[in-house]
């Protein structure tokens, strides 16, 4: 059964693995694959615009033709038409003519399109003096046809007439109708007018839809996703179309209209395919020889268990007869074993409790100075670089005070560590408040938090404690405060002190609140998740046990707007000190 269930593991691996590198592959082969549709559908789009300005330079040129000045007259009319007649054939136009101010065709090359274009938006804008196009159905012939309206001028500078060119879409479609791949026009409609796919024309894009409707009857199955950057259209609309394409538009506003191409992804797939197979070949013929090498030491294992079992048959008259030494070989081994037991666990002991002390001190006493040296360093080197050593010398300055503030530190712990306290003194909660504010004043910037502390407005302060540890209950007040609101978006915290027969300093903030006022300051109580690295459920205790060291105390609770923690503590006064 477990060798089933081994098999059946590698087998699921080797698919997942398989799998991955289809994707890869099949990505990487739609990259390839979307280069070379670009560059077709910019072949395509560069060729119809060629062949499409061929014809509006026609019509720029025609319009100015000396032919074209006496039209009024029966014989100008027809020279103007054997004139249009002979550039149509030359230039397999569908129709040229020209037509007077008030839109009557005076002369057209074959007399079967228009005999009054004065409603047509592409002759008013000739009478504007500019060139007008636009496209659309020739009826009754249903032609696909795109206009081309040139103005001529006359002698007075001003617009007499207008040449028309109507190009035969049907025509252009022809050299290139049925090529690979599939490339279609659509106006801003979203109309398709022009495509080397015939099924294709007058087929619709509705609103807001990536994909196209059939101008007639009900609509074909279609669904478009992403694969790698690149849409990716799944149809079902016929035998001459892919049934996984890769879709992308090119924008072509000389002609106003935008490209389209469909370019079967079927090669991607199948390169994708064979790389995923070629994978999973080699990790089945690994896995085989691993198999095959496997049970070949399993049948080896068992012969030499049979071999054991015939030896041991033979020895077990020794054995019977060595039976009492073997018991008492066994009672000294195990009384031997016990004792390395007890002394490995007094062992185990001694080093959680001093892995108990180190991590209760140092992470909560050294971190933030190193923080603090760090950014200082990380100053210094940027001042450095900029030639500023006036500032550099100034952050190297703080380094070494923040390293004498770490050996107060470790003095502190190490006296903490022996019961022992550092002697009170006077200490100036203004200033302390300051280096807390300072050492934690990076993560206030990185966490965007506001702090409402103007030490402007406070003269000293005197309080009878230890400056280094009154640091650390503020810096690790602020932190918690920090912790507290990491989950919103507005984050605000305000120190201030009040004066009185007792010194307290509140520190508040903004956050969810204590769900447990009583137990905050209890060992190893902590809100933050499990195997968070700030979150062992010491700082509070420490504090509270600093504090007390000074005579004070600390307590928390809820306000309206957040959690509250208030450190008291006496004043200094000199007589008490004398």
């Amino acid at each position: 059964m477990r060798r089933w269930w081994v098999i059946s593991g590698f087998l699921a691996a080797v698919a997942v693995l398989a799998t991955g590198v289809w994707s890869y592959g099949y990505r990487q082969a739609l990259g390839q694959l979307a280069q070379r549709a670009e560059a077709d559908l910019e072949l395509a789009s560069d060729r119809l615009t060629a062949q499409l300005q061929r014809y509006q330079e026609t019509a720029v040129l025609l319009a100015d033709h000396p032919a074209l000045g006496n039209l009024g007259a029966e014989t100008g009319r027809q020279q103007a038409q054997s004139l249009f007649l002979d550039v149509a054939d030359k230039t397999s136009a569908l129709e040229i003519l020209y037509a007077d101010t008030r839109g009557r065709v005076l002369a057209s090359a074959r007399g079967t399109l228009f005999s009054d274009i004065s409603e047509t938006g592409y002759f008013r804008r000739a009478l504007h003096g500019a060139l007008g196009s636009a496209h659309g159905v020739q009826h009754p012939l249903d032609l696909r046809a795109i206009y081309y309206a040139a103005p001529a001028f006359g002698t007075d500078g001003k617009v007499r007439g207008a040449l028309v060119v109507a190009v035969d879409i049907a025509h252009l479609e022809w050299d290139w109708r049925g090529n690979t791949p599939a490339v279609f026009f659509t106006d801003v409609s979203g109309q398709v007018f022009i495509s080397n796919r015939s099924e294709l024309l007058w087929w619709r894009r509705p609103v807001g839809q990536p994909g196209l409707v059939p101008a007639k009857g009900p609509s074909l199955p279609f669904s478009a996703h992403r694969v790698g950057g690149y849409e990716i259209w799944q149809l079902d609309w016929g035998p001459y179309l892919p049934a996984r394409a890769l879709h992308m538009t090119r924008p072509l506003p000389v002609i106003g209209m935008t490209g389209e191409v469909l370019v079967d992804v079927a090669p991607a797939r199948r390169i994708a395919g064979l790389q995923a197979a070629a994978v999973a070949a080699i990790c089945l013929a690994f896995g085989a020889m691993l198999y095959l090498a496997t049970e070949r030491r399993r049948t080896l294992a068992e012969a030499n268990k049979v071999l054991e079992s015939r030896v041991a048959q033979r020895t077990r008259a020794l054995t019977a007869a060595n039976s009492a030494l073997r018991r008492e070989v066994a009672e000294r081994q195990e009384a031997e074993a016990a004792l390395k037991r007890a002394q490995a666990e007094l062992v185990q002991a001694g080093k959680l409790s001093a892995l108990g002390q180190m991590s209760a001190g140092i992470s909560h006493e050294l971190n933030q100075p190193l923080m603090a040296i760090r950014q200082f360093a990380d100053n210094g080197t940027a001042f450095l670089a900029r030639g500023n050593t006036g500032k550099a010398t100034e952050n190297l300055g703080r380094i070494s005070d923040m390293a004498a503030r770490m050996a107060r530190i470790i003095k502190n712990l190490r006296a903490f560590a022996r019961n022992e306290s550092e002697p009170v003194s006077r200490v100036d909660l203004v200033q302390v408040i300051e280096a807390a504010v300072e050492l934690t004043e990076a993560r206030l910037r990185e966490h965007a938090v506001t702090l409402d502390w103007n030490p402007g407005t406070v003269g000293p302060v005197l309080a009878r404690g230890g400056e280094v540890r009154l640091t650390q209950v503020f810096v690790n007040l602020i932190n918690n405060a920090v912790d507290a609101m990491m989950d919103q978006e507005t984050r605000h915290i305000r120190i201030a002190i009040e004066t009185g027969p007792r010194l307290l300093v509140r520190v508040q903030d903004c956050g969810p609140g204590l769900k447990e006022p009583e137990k905050v300051f209890e060992p190893f109580y902590s809100t933050k998740a499990v195997g968070s690295s700030e979150g062992m459920g010491l700082g509070l205790s420490i504090s509270y046990g600093l504090v007390q060291s000074f005579g004070g105390n600390i307590r928390g609770s809820n306000t309206r707007g957040g959690a509250e923690f208030t450190v008291e503590l006496d004043p200094w006064q000199e007589e008490a000190a004398a």
